[in-house]
């Protein structure tokens, strides 16, 4: 074997959301986000396009997109269907993270690989930078509110009109034990065919 199996069954095993309002003070440094990215970039892709970009926010960076979801949010949400919750939510969980990744994929020009096969190599990025988080000890948490899939999202991040943001991924040590969670048993999901 090359790896030891049962430790990493254990990381896979250990992933968890955490959300940034189970986030301390404690500060991630920029040398583990680059790690974080640099195995995010190991990520299976189609042609090796490497779709993935990322738009890190960290120190007052967090700040000019609580900013800009707010703002953005009240804009393209009908006053009748707006949620104050949400609204707080998008105002603060940027500052109560250390650091927040705008996950996006930049569609090939050719557009020889299916969309749908970027947007897989993308998530399979996101799960390896969680899985690299995991086993840092930080709280990772993929949130993908409405209004990252608008254009006004693609014009703050500066992408290009067949881009799309995939996500943020908030992160921050967790200021609480590390969640405990279960799966449903193989046969559930699972179907052997043997013939």
């Amino acid at each position: 074997m090359r790896f030891n199996l049962s430790e990493v069954n254990e990381l896979i095993r250990n992933r968890r959301t955490i959300y940034p309002e189970q986030f301390s003070d404690r500060k991630v440094h920029k040398e583990q986000i680059e790690l974080i990215l640099n195995n995010a970039q190991w990520a299976p892709t189609h042609g090796n396009t490497q779709p993935w970009r990322f738009k890190v926010f960290m120190e007052d960076g967090r700040q000019k997109l609580a900013d800009f979801l707010g703002k953005t949010y009240l804009e393209l949400t009908p006053k009748e269907q707006q949620n104050d919750m949400k609204l707080a939510k998008m105002l603060t969980r940027p500052m109560k993270s250390s650091v927040v990744i705008a996950v996006c994929m930049e569609r090939q020009v050719e557009e020889k690989i299916l969309e749908i096969e970027e947007i897989e190599a993308v998530a399979c990025a996101i799960q390896n930078m969680h899985l690299s988080c995991t086993a840092y000890g930080l709280g990772g948490f993929w949130a993908t509110p409405k209004l990252i899939y608008t254009p006004q999202m693609n014009e703050f991040l500066g992408l290009g009109e067949k881009d799309k943001c995939l996500g943020l991924f908030y992160i921050g040590y967790p200021a609480i034990e590390w969640p405990k969670a279960h799966r449903k048993p193989l046969e559930y999901t699972t179907e052997w065919i043997n013939e």
